[in-house]
């Protein structure tokens, strides 16, 4: 009797929205293998108006998951800017994203920074250079990539490390204290 187990590959594919540059990143995974497929980033023309860049953003994804076929995608979830400009501008790349992704078939699970930094680095309160240092890490990869690449690829890790749909990520009953699940 034959007790290997065989994993399917799992195709996933991270986004970091914002309306200048929305990192992507994609990773597949297999049992607790992670392997990076791609990344880097989609970039908005600030010279453009809103609609337009919302279609970069909206197309640009598109493009994305055409290329590579991811089978999950998983989103950033926005947080509240001290100005209110800032928030609804980044909701309104992040909904351009969510919208392509959807568009084109796929299951969109969401993470707070917080959820990313605690699944990638082991706490939330990690720094911008310590999220990309693991992933680095975490993927075997030669050198860092852009920041935002480097936190849509974080935000793939998280997903497969446990996300919604691959085992949810378990915070149910606890708390935050110091950045931390407690």
């Amino acid at each position: 009797m034959n007790t290997t187990k065989t994993h399917e590959t799992i195709r996933i594919l991270g986004i970091d929205p914002g309306l200048r540059v929305t990192g992507f990143g994609i990773i597949d995974r297999n049992g607790q293998k992670l392997a990076y497929v791609s990344s880097g980033c989609i970039k908005t023309d600030d010279s453009l108006s809103l609609p337009e860049r919302i279609k970069t953003i909206l197309d640009g994804i598109a493009e994305v998951v055409d290329a590579h076929r991811p089978q999950q995608a998983a989103v950033e979830k926005v947080f509240v800017n001290v100005n209110p400009q800032s928030t609804l501008l980044l909701g309104q790349a992040r909904g351009a994203a969510i919208a392509a992704l959807v568009g084109r078939g796929l299951p969109v699970a969401e993470y707070t920074a917080l959820q990313v930094k605690q699944a990638v680095v082991g706490h939330g309160k990690a720094a911008k250079e310590q999220v990309q240092a693991m992933v680095v890490r975490l993927l075997s990869l030669s050198g860092a990539p852009s920041a935002d690449a480097a936190d849509a690829l974080a935000v793939a890790i998280s997903h497969a490390h446990g996300g919604q749909g691959l085992g949810a990520l378990a915070t149910k009953g606890f708390r935050v204290k110091n950045g931390r699940l407690v």
